[in-house]
Parts: C-alpha cells; structure tokens; sequence
C-alpha cells in the first residue's frame, strides 16, 4: 500500500516499530490509499485542503475558518465506551470503567477490521508537550478522518522530527482510529458499536465509530490516560490543570499556577481572568526541577474549548479570537450564509439554518424525538493558544514553568469558603483529593448532589486512588520550593443568589499570589488558612474599584461546621472503599475531622 515516497518518508524514522505498527494498521483496517505525513506545510495544507474537499469541514465566510459536523449521537465524550482493559489479576478502583483485556481487545479489532475500506489512512506524527524538552512524548496517529488530523495540527505540536530522536525505541504513544462507515452527511453510522478501549500497558488507544474530537482525537482526552498511568509508575504528574501566570499590579513579578475544577466550576474563566496570562487551560505535566520546584507544561498548543457564552463581555478575549482572521474550527453550531451562531453569544440567534441535525428550523424535533437546540450545548471552537491576546511568552518553554500554587476548585451552595490555603502540603493532598462539585436542576433534573472528583481528575484516572495519591504527596517530600495548595468556591448562595460576583474571582486569584510570597498574613481555621476582612477590602478596591463589607465578609468566610462533618463523614465512606491509602492521607482526613468537631464544641 506504501508508494516508494511514503515508505521513504516512514523508513527515515530509522524505527521498525513504527513500521510494525503502520503495517499492522493497514492490514486490519484495508484502507484504499495510505499517505505518510511530516511535519512540513505542504502536508498540513494536504490535510487541510482534503477535509474540505471531502466534506468532513465546510469554509465559512471568515477566511481560514472552517465548521465541522459529527453524528447526531456522537455530540460528546463517549463515557460508556470509553474502558480501560484490564489484565486478569490486576486491581483497578471500582469507579474506573474497564473491560477483560483480551475479550476488549477482540471486539475492538473485529469492529476496526475493514473499517477504512475505500478511504484514506493518516498516518500522523505529533508531540505532547513541547519539543526538545525532557516532558515531549512522541505520539503516533493513525486515522481516516481529516477533521482528527487537522484538529490535531492545531491542538498539538509537530512530531515527525521529535521520533527520529527515539533511535529506534518503541517509548512512544499509538493512537488507531476510524470514523468507521459514513452515511450521506458524512457522519458514523454505526453508533451502536462506537468504543474507544485504552491498552495502558501498550500505550496505545484504539478507537472507532466516532468523529466528537473528546472520542477520535487520541492525543487529548485518551493520551490524557496513557500519561498518567506512565507518570505515576514513573517519577512525574499527569493532571487535568489549567496552567496560568497572575501578575499583581504595581509589582514586577510572575507566579505561575496550575489548576484543577471539575466541570461547571470556573476552570476555564480562572484561567482566562482579564489582565493574567495563560500557558495551557486543560492538560499539565508537572516534573521536579534542579531548582527545587515543580515545574509545569501545556501538553498541547491549542484549544478545544466549548463555544457556549463565549461573548464580547463575558469572555473578550476568545470571542475576540474565533470572530477574526486566523485558523480556526468550529464544530457543531448553527450556520446561516456561511456564518456561525452559537448559544450564549450575546446576540438572538436565527430561527433557521444547519447545525448538527441537518436543515434546522425552530422548534424541531430531532430523530429521537428530543427538540433541537440551534447550536448544540457542547459546541466547540480549535484554536492555537498562542494566537490568544493573553499568550504567556513562555507557553512553548522546554523546561516548563515553576509552579508557585495549586488550586482545586469545587462547587457547592453551602459549604465552603470562596478561597483558602491548605495548612500543609499533605494537607493540600486531602484538599485536592476531595473536590465535589455541586449538579444543577438543568444538568440532571435535581439540583444539590455532590459528585466526588478527586483532583477534577475522575473521569481519567487509571491507577488505583491510594498510588495516585501516594505519588502526590511523595512530590512535596522532593520540592525545596513547595507550591502552595489553594481551594475555591465561587458558588455560595443565600436565599438562592450567589454571594459571589464573576470578577471576584480575580480578588481570590490576587489574594492567592500574595500568600505565595508571604503579602498577606491569615487566619488559621480547621479546614485551612482564610483571608483577612482588611487584606480583602483593599484587593477589591484596588482590583475591581468595589466596595467589600464586612457583611460581606462574614457570609462568605463563616466555616458552616455543620456542612463540614458532614463532607468529611462523606469522604470517609469514600475512601473506606479504597485499598492501600497512604497512611498519611488517612491521617489527614482524620484530623481534619477532629479539629472540626472542636471548633463546634
């Protein structure tokens, strides 16, 4: 299948694992051409130029922004499907979705085998984390989507050249993929066999049957799975953090952050707060450094962020950015005389056009019988970071960025305090560890149910708890320069209204680089340190022109005691379920307990 210029394109890699691999891939999946891709412009344009031309992405009226549709079932992470195989014998937490490795494994290649008969195999070579850097894991794809390559030349960094420096070795990640057969629109028909299976011991991702990026982009949310499981049986972090750099004003210094919330708790807009500059705002890898701190990468280099309430007000700078002249997809929104309309964005949108669905009117029912939303809820945009108005100049540092605080951010109406610090570094590891995030009626129809995230990390965690944690705490034993541990709210309510606005979070945000560098003293509570009223009052008039109350003050950072027990009677019974917790975590969540049920007496 491999003309004399591709074989030559993949023999100069000098490795006969990747040809294995190539190989294997073209004998399974029977594909009608296969084309070998480097790191060259002529070959992204290739990309670009066919998954047009093919239909997999339309041209909008903006030059260089193209919108791409998936199925109608295919609209968001396949949580079902998305499983770990699991050798016999091995111990997996019960949270974690796994399937029998062999049994996974046969399913996934007999639904794989034939599934790129008359079309185009990728084979493409990409870089998590950035290049020449001690972080960079070469990344092998192999897809029949234009739409996964082209998404993947934007949201990571070219690899071609960074697998000629394995010298032959097989440390690199494989990612299969096929869109699987297409129906008159271009979208996977098979629904009903979609699986995305994760061979950790292998390092490598097969998925297929889908197009949604979170499903058929292995490098993002899959790989996401493959590194954390390489760095916690290695000497590293994998974590889903933002990475960001605050800079006080009036003071000539940058502190950098990571940070990690769940979904609906503020992630991206902390990592976006106007006048700060941001590195990355999904993926970190964090690694100790001669300098005795942690320091931290963006695995990717772009976005893949949800388009819904991006607005000039709201959100200036990404609006800015996907409503002007660069490369940029959008996927899954309504389109009108080749432009997009999205839920949120500040103006009434049409009441016909395409989206998702096909010829969209207002108040249609769907093939399931569901009304049709104009633009879908999870519509997203692709778009390079560094293209952003608040690009940090360091975002592509092979050495990262010391890291100076970690914030776990969480989300309830009645619990706790908007902002504070841990007491100590193990401490800070229950914090993180014990994350909820608070549903709303319109997520799952009852409001007030608590979900557990450790670390906003759920969803991609791989290893048991108690060796994830474990490899959190032994990092602080290695630091001379610990980050600082930070957790927020901006959720609490009195008589159903928030008792924060959206800015306030820049005040947390200011507050928090300040404890960094010793700026502000604080109070000492049994869940952690909490800001000074005096401290907060200056911030809010120096950050946001606003008077901050007393009042105020007191109905934000009141520890509810009550609420508290009964979280740490929740994480108890949470924990209770795991095997081999480290016994200094155990020691944590206990003495947390007993200072909060002294403070109540």
């Amino acid at each position: 299948m491999l003309d004399e210029k591709n074989r030559k394109i993949l023999e100069d890699l000098g490795n006969e694992h990747i040809i294995k691999k190539v190989e294997e891939a073209i004998e399974l999946c029977k594909p009608e051409k296969v084309t070998i891709l480097t790191d060259s412009q002529e070959d992204i344009d290739y990309i670009r130029k066919i998954s047009k031309e093919n239909g997999e992405e339309k041209p909008l009226t903006m030059k260089g922004h193209t919108v791409h549709f998936d199925s109608y079932y295919d609209q968001a992470r396949d949580k079902e499907n998305t499983k770990v195989l699991l050798p016999k014998g091995k111990y997996m937490s019960d949270f974690i979705n796994t399937t029998e490795k062999e049994q996974g494994l046969k399913e996934v290649l007999s639904f794989l085998d034939g599934s790129m008969k008359g079309k185009e195999m990728l084979v493409c070579f990409f870089c998590l984390g950035p290049c020449n850097s001690k972080f960079a894991i070469p990344s092998l794809q192999i897809t029949d989507s234009f739409y996964v390559a082209h998404s993947e030349t934007i949201l990571f960094r070219p690899g071609y050249e960074e697998f000629k420096k394995l010298n032959g070795s097989d440390k690199f990640f494989y990612f299969l993929h096929s869109a699987g057969e297409l129906d008159e629109r271009n979208n996977t028909k098979n629904i009903d066999k979609r699986r995305i299976y994760i061979d950790l011991e292998g390092s490598r991702v097969f998925t297929v049957n889908n197009q949604y990026a979170g499903n058929s982009v292995g490098l993002k949310k899959l790989a996401i799975r493959l590194a954390l499981y390489k760095a916690n049986h290695e000497d590293w972090l994998c974590e889903h953090m933002f990475v960001m750099g605050v800079h006080p004003e009036g003071k000539n210094r940058v502190t950098y952050f990571t940070g990690a919330f769940p979904s609906a708790c503020g992630k991206t807009s902390t990592a976006m707060v106007p006048g700060q500059t941001i590195i990355g705002d999904d993926i970190a890898y964090l690694r100790v450094w001669n300098d005795g701190y942690v320091h931290a990468v963006n695995v990717e280099q772009g976005i893949f962020g949800i388009i819904q309430d991006v607005n000039p007000e709201d959100d200036p700078v990404i609006y800015k950015a996907v409503t002007t002249l660069r490369e940029l997809i959008v996927s899954n929104v309504l389109v009108v005389d080749g432009k997009p309309h999205w839920l949120g964005m500040g103006q009434d949108l049409p009441k016909e056009g395409y989206n998702y669905a096909g010829d969209y009117k207002e108040e249609m029912k769907g093939p399931d019988g569901e009304s049709v939303s104009p633009a879908n809820k999870n519509a997203r945009y692709t778009i390079r970071i560094k293209e952003l108005d608040n690009a940090d100049p360091d975002a592509d540092n092979p050495d990262g960025v010391p890291i100076g605080g970690f914030i776990y951010g969480g989300r309830d109406s009645d619990t706790s305090v908007p902002v504070l610090e841990s007491l100590s570094w193990s401490h800070g590891v229950y914090v993180g560890a014990t994350v909820e995030s608070e549903t709303t009626a319109a997520a799952i129809g009852q409001a007030g149910i608590r979900k557990h995230n450790p670390m906003a990390n759920l969803d991609f965690l791989v290893v048991p708890v108690g060796l994830y944690l474990k490899n959190h705490l032994e990092l602080g034993k290695k630091l001379k320069n610990l980050p600082k541990i930070f957790h927020t709210n901006y959720f609490l309510k009195e008589n159903d209204k928030y008792l924060n606005a959206i800015l306030d979070k820049k005040v947390w945000l200011l507050w928090m680089e300040g404890r960094v560098h010793g700026d502000y003293e604080a109070i000492e509570t049994p869940i952690g340190f909490i800001p000074k009223y005096e401290d907060l009052r200056k911030l809010f008039k120096e950050a946001l022109n606003k008077e901050y109350t007393e009042d105020d003050y007191k109905k934000q950072f009141t520890i509810r005691v009550k609420k508290l027990l009964e979280k740490a009677e929740r994480m108890k019974e949470v924990f209770e379920k795991e095997k081999d917790l480290p016994e200094e975590f155990v020691k944590e969540m206990e003495e947390e307990r007993k200072r909060l049920e002294t403070y109540e007496s």
